[in-house]
């Protein structure tokens, strides 16, 4: 009864809560710049409304077009399966679904950007380019990261790997080593969300924009499955930066659900402060971003041998 109260409660969050964080982003922004901003709500109202618009399709598209967001959307859906949400098992978790999670989120990119250049566009050409390009910058941090997580937890599964440090004192746990993966995931959490400083998903400027620029041919019901696909992600990857920094729960239900949630949230406004204090920045200086993701995990796995 106890596991389908939390299998239950992982999808009601799943489904329901990554809109949110974008509204709590959106209104933390606009407290910094002294403005009312959009209400809290609504990322779900343009949801809503992308649902009920009919879609404008190009008659050189083919079903690759179409395929990519609802293959993107359905990649990140399963890959949530695999991430514990705070102290919580996660549905499904067996040994070696760490490499799984990794290639459904890159199983999701490839599909975007073959939408993307499915369209004949140079620039939406460009966009997926850039986009594959800082994914194999990305991708080696998070998986130094999940090399720490791996030698303190002795498991290949990421539920008993992001959960090790609950179980551990904290005398015991390489504190070095988990901040510093922390700051490398934080990395890539803002590079898979598209996020600034690597990207920045207000902008109109198509010589400028990398994620932005893939969906530009893209409307209605599949622009909204595009934004509430990003919205998981963005979501899940809170989930595991929380589990690193912030692992110490209270062993209660009806406590870790709420202090979970509480922590989500927390992770929207520092994205909001982040996107409100630093500038975007250049093209050519994002590469130098990731690496330096790589290697503050790379160093986090070096202090763990000695």
């Amino acid at each position: 009864m106890i596991y389908f109260c939390n299998l239950l409660m992982h999808l009601t969050l799943l489904l329901l809560m990554p809109p949110l964080l974008l509204g709590v982003i959106n209104k933390t922004k606009a407290w910094f710049a002294g403005r009312n901003g959009p209400p809290l709500l609504q990322p779900y109202y343009d949801l809503l409304r992308l649902a009920r618009k009919s879609m404008v399709l190009s008659t050189t598209t083919t079903w690759m077009f179409q395929a990519g967001p609802i293959v993107a959307l359905t990649t990140v859906l399963l890959a949530s399966m695999l991430v514990p949400f705070g102290r919580f098992d996660s549905p499904i978790h067996f040994v070696g679904d760490l490499v799984l999670f990794a290639y459904l989120l890159a199983l999701g990119r490839f599909f975007t950007t073959a939408a993307a250049l499915d369209t004949g566009s140079s620039f939406e050409g460009m966009g997926a380019a850039r986009e594959v390009t800082f994914a194999c910058l990305s991708e080696p941090a998070l998986f130094l990261a999940f090399l720490v997580l791996i030698k303190v937890s002795g498991s290949l599964s990421l539920t008993p790997m992001l959960h090790a440090t609950n179980s551990a004192s904290l005398a015991e746990l390489p504190i070095a080593s988990l901040l510093l993966i922390g700051a490398g995931l934080f990395i890539v959490l803002l590079t898979e969300s598209c996020r600034i400083p690597v990207d920045d998903p207000n902008t109109h400027l198509e010589l400028t924009m990398i994620h932005e620029v893939m969906v530009l041919d893209h409307s209605g019901p599949l622009l909204g499955v595009i934004l509430y696909g990003a919205s998981i992600k963005l979501f899940i990857l809170s989930a595991i930066v929380l589990d690193v920094i912030l692992p110490y729960k209270a062993g209660i239900a009806i406590i870790d659900w709420p202090l979970f949630i509480a922590e989500e949230l927390a992770v929207a406004v520092a994205i909001g402060v982040v996107e409100s204090v630093m500038a975007r920045l250049q093209m050519r200086h994002v590469p130098t971003l990731l690496v330096a993701a790589s290697l503050l995990c790379g160093f986090g796995f070096l202090l763990m041998l000695r």
